[in-house]
């Protein structure tokens, strides 16, 4: 049977919004959300991060330093609560009238969000149920993804989701519920888990 997932935008949901992050250990977890991914492993849900990631396009950094900083997450959530990510979906393409300099990376893609590429990659290699899943974001794009896909949308309000919430940053969104940060938008799930809605 398919299962269902939470999927989890990377920058202002995991760790600190600080624009383009050029070195690895300017990569920091936001204080409670290691022991929230734990409690999503507790109750056996499939944790999936999925994140645009536009500095390959933009020539600022490589696919590989995009690579060293998702060990260091995957580090720092183990290290603080033994919390775990079962996927990764990274999307580092960027059209070139969006900014796209590289041409390895500079190209439309379904990947980006709010287009589905990595929900559906991620539901096709796990056997994921997008219809009883969670996105968690802090863009309304995550939103925007979230109802593309068919699941229910949490925006929280850090990183920039304070700053969706006053319209000063990309566009009005109705999320399924609107989270102080990922442990609340946790327990969110799994109050709807345990209600079976």
């Amino acid at each position: 049977m398919p299962q269902p997932a939470v999927f989890l935008d990377r920058d202002g949901v995991l760790n600190q919004e600080v624009g383009y992050i050029r070195d690895v250990e300017n990569l920091n977890l936001i204080p409670g959300v290691a022991r929230a991914v734990r409690r999503l492993n507790d109750r056996h849900l499939f944790c999936c991060l999925v994140t645009n990631q536009s500095g390959p396009a933009r020539a600022y950094y490589s696919m590989e330093h995009v690579n060293h900083l998702h060990r260091r997450l995957t580090h720092l959530l183990h290290e603080e609560a033994r919390a775990v990510l079962d996927a990764i979906f990274v999307c580092p393409y960027l059209s070139p009238p969006e900014g796209g300099v590289d041409p390895n990376f500079s190209r439309w893609s379904t990947w980006r969000k709010p287009n589905t590429g990595m929900l559906v990659a991620a539901a096709w290699d796990y056997d994921l149920d997008l219809s009883s899943s969670f996105m968690v974001g802090d863009k309304a794009t995550d939103i925007d993804l979230a109802r593309n896909a068919g699941c229910r949308g949490i925006l929280v309000e850090t990183g920039y989701g304070r700053r969706v919430l006053s319209g000063d940053y990309q566009h009005e969104t109705q999320p399924d519920y609107q989270a102080e940060n990922l442990v609340d938008a946790v327990e969110w799930i799994l109050d709807k888990k345990r209600s079976g809605n």
